[in-house]
């Protein structure tokens, strides 16, 4: 009787956890930083259309202010990764004097969380290997830097829409459940949803900081989530 009554003790306590770390519904609460100081963003590109919507909205941005910038590619996808120097080098280009570090940028690769017309069987192994990656990116690399140094993966966490999203969304709430600082995240429903929400997003939309769409219908369920328009 005493063991039951502990662990459903524990239990509540883990899930009165979780609900306290829940992004609030109301984005006015939502942590914010004043339009002077600096951000260090993370943004994950998903191959394909995703890179290209996520590098859009990322060339938006003013790189001196968002420094560094890290972008987090799938395994094999070199595609992203070049896609992501070459947005580098043409910001940096079009700057004739940069400003020192507003040009720092890296580049991390992950295994996939689920590799194309992989069956259903062998997806957790794979995710499972996804998530420990990601844990140590976004968890454990932050707290072995130097002294002085920030222990934070990144203030912004920007996301779009592939499955591996999930996973990296998984990884900043065990952050966030240790009590390590751990970036807010931001999900852009990608442009080509025009009728109803991707997979990612509707797991997503109760766990991110901010959830953007680019056609209002999408919101007609009054779920959680802004429209901000067309931003590709």
């Amino acid at each position: 009787m005493l063991t039951a009554f502990l662990i459903c003790l524990i239990a509540l306590g883990l899930l009165l956890r979780f609900y306290l770390i829940l992004p609030s519904r109301n984005p006015d609460r939502s942590r914010k930083t004043h339009l002077s100081e600096s951000c260090s963003l993370a943004v994950f590109l998903g191959s394909g259309g995703h890179t290209s919507e996520a590098l859009a909205l990322v060339s938006a941005l003013d790189f001196s202010r968002y420094t560094s910038r890290t972008y987090i590619v799938s395994e094999g996808d070199n595609f992203s990764a070049q896609k992501a120097s070459a947005l580098e080098l043409v910001k940096a280009a079009k700057n004739a004097s940069p400003k020192s570090g507003t040009y720092q940028h890296s580049i991390l690769t992950v295994p996939r969380a689920r590799r194309v017309h992989q069956s259903l069987l062998t997806t957790p192994p794979t995710a499972a290997h996804s998530l420990m990656t990601c844990l140590y990116y976004v968890m454990i690399a932050p707290q072995l830097l130097p002294k002085g140094g920030r222990p934070i993966f990144a203030d912004v966490l920007l996301l779009n829409g592939p499955g591996t999203c999930f996973v990296l969304c998984i990884a900043v709430y065990v952050t966030k459940f240790l009590g390590l600082p751990a970036p807010q995240i931001i999900y852009v429903e990608s442009f080509a949803r025009v009728q109803h929400l991707s997979l990612s997003g509707k797991l997503l939309r109760p766990l991110v900081d901010r959830f953007v769409v680019q056609w209002p219908h999408l919101l007609q369920d009054r779920g959680r989530g802004e429209c901000r328009g067309w931003l590709v």
